[in-house]
């Protein structure tokens, strides 16, 4: 699986997201992931990784992707976020 089609993947799950994905070990199995949606506007951290992880489940249970280090974001925590680093 390419990065490219994580992330379709998970746009496809949350529309109007913001997604960033990275292959971090080259054997197309190992991602680091960014998603920021409105969908989690609401949410527990542990809650928001849930409905990303069950987006993907078959592509977890079948092992096309192996590992997923994930940080989610609503859009107002994302902005808080990049003011932070700014």
């Amino acid at each position: 699986m390419s990065p490219h089609e994580l992330t379709s993947l998970l746009q496809a799950a949350f529309p109007g997201s913001r997604v960033e994905v990275q292959d971090y070990t080259g054997t197309g199995d190992h991602f680091q992931a960014v998603v920021v949606s409105a969908e989690f506007v609401g949410l527990s951290r542990v809650q928001q990784h849930q409905k990303v992880y069950a987006a993907l489940q078959a592509y977890l249970d079948d092992g096309r992707i192996h590992a997923l280090a994930l940080k989610t974001y609503t859009p107002e925590q994302w902005q808080q976020s990049l003011v932070q680093l700014g």
